[in-house]
């Protein structure tokens, strides 16, 4: 997916030239297939971990009237992602906190129906020279531990916590997710084609209920085929956002 300056959607636009982050095919993935969860239709209050753009939690309003509450660290991406609320069909829903989640967690005791996230996700890489894309890249900002321990504290006993990583990533984060009590419920690998292995999963999480069966469910999502297009299964996902489908 090209980095442009704004990326134009069905219902809404999403300017991202001041974001170190652009919008990317895997993110719009992941929110489309939370968009799907009966979860995400029922809620009634949602916490964005590192919005970034917006691009969660518009694709969240679309689908819901939740109170969707956004948590951004870089102030320019804050900044972007308050315009992009504006100017989308459901300016009401947000509310924005220019903020590390750490400071956020520290001073908010709310929970919420659901908590999504794609987070920083490096581990002691390889660093570039642009400090905001390293900072929204790598763990340095927010580790696993503390997503873990935010996700704990503001998801209620009955919510669901979606986060979207690196396949490489995922056993260091449901590592730090099981000290807090939070299990698997489902994971969902995106593979670009049928040749190609997983490069990230969908990861749904919940509370620890001793009483209720713990039973993980997995699939895979294809997103090309060998043309290369996308695949049926993508192109019927992302239908109600990209104009070309």
């Amino acid at each position: 997916m090209a980095r442009n300056s704004y990326f134009a959607f069905k219902q809404f636009r999403i300017e991202q030239g001041e974001c170190a982050m652009k919008v990317t095919t895997d993110a719009c993935i992941f929110g489309a297939l939370l968009a799907e969860s009966s979860q995400l239709r029922q809620s009634q209050s949602i916490l964005d971990i590192g919005a970034g753009t917006g691009l969660l939690s518009l694709m969240a309003a679309q689908n819901c009237h939740a109170k969707i509450t956004a948590v951004e660290l870089d102030q320019e991406a804050s900044q972007q992602a308050v315009s992009n609320f504006a100017d989308s069909p459901w300016a009401d829903q947000f509310h924005l906190v220019n903020s590390a989640i750490q400071t956020f967690s520290a001073n908010n005791t709310q929970r919420f129906d659901c908590v999504i996230s794609n987070p920083p996700f490096f581990q002691q890489s390889f660093k570039g020279d642009d400090h905001r894309r390293n900072m929204a890249r790598h763990t340095d900002s927010l580790s696993f531990t503390d997503l873990a321990k935010a996700v704990c504290k503001h998801l209620a006993d009955n919510g669901e916590a979606w986060i979207l990583l690196p396949v490489e990533s995922t056993k260091h984060f449901l590592g730090a997710a099981a000290l807090e009590g939070l299990v698997l419920l489902k994971q969902i690998g995106l593979r670009s084609s049928s040749h190609h292995s997983n490069h990230r999963y969908v990861l749904v999480l919940r509370h620890l209920n001793p009483k209720e069966p713990q039973e993980t469910q997995g699939e895979t999502i294809t997103i090309y085929d060998q043309t290369p297009h996308y695949t049926e299964q993508t192109r019927q996902l992302m239908s109600p956002y990209y104009l070309a489908l």
